[in-house]
């Protein structure tokens, strides 16, 4: 190959109303607007469609941007797809800054969904006001050895049985042991 990526630019979704999401991800994640360009013009189909395209500064050089653009449909998302599929996940520093981040988004009126044990990550979950979902979480201090014990052959072993089977490998399930074993002490299995 000729070339290599070096990081993630910036990641681009679309939102309802770009003032009120910058609004949102500066009061609720702390996140800087740091830039915003409009056009009636698609710079790269050329095709007329007015937009607004704002820029949030998420940490350590990461770009979180959003487009608001007024003339298209209303915006959807796929039906076919769950909901807790597609997300942003956004790195805190460790377990106090997630509670943190939980307490706030909750005294802000914003339902959240864990904190869910990954084995090697601790996550929170909510949805911004367009219906993306994010995921804040901090590594587990764990995690080094635990991802050591995902050999090269046992993530390419994962992914032949899964293309065959579409049946979920058991290589990895010591991740989320303690998460599954919390849930069946709380509600076991077919209740």
């Amino acid at each position: 190959m000729s070339f290599q990526i070096e990081k993630i630019h910036h990641v681009a979704y679309r939102c309802k109303d770009a003032k009120e999401t910058v609004e949102w991800y500066k009061k609720n994640l702390n996140m800087d607007f740091i830039l915003a360009f409009a056009e009636d013009h698609v710079p790269s189909t050329k095709a007329f469609d007015p937009y607004m395209h704002v820029f949030l500064d998420a940490g350590n050089g990461n770009v979180l941007a959003f487009f608001e653009v007024p003339n298209q449909p209303e915006m959807g998302f796929d039906p076919n797809t769950p909901n807790w599929v597609q997300h942003l996940a956004l790195k805190v520093k460790d377990r106090n800054e997630l509670m943190a981040a939980k307490e706030q988004l909750e005294r802000a009126g914003i339902d959240v969904i864990g904190v869910t044990n990954h084995g090697i990550f601790h996550s929170i979950y909510f949805f911004d006001p367009n219906g993306h979902r994010l995921e804040l979480t901090y590594d587990d201090p764990t995690s080094e050895d635990k991802v050591s014990m995902i050999t090269e052959a046992i993530k390419h072993d994962m992914l032949d049985e899964w293309s065959r089977t579409k049946r979920a490998p058991a290589h990895t399930q010591f991740l989320h042991s303690d998460e599954f074993a919390e849930a069946r002490d709380i509600a076991p299995v077919g209740e």
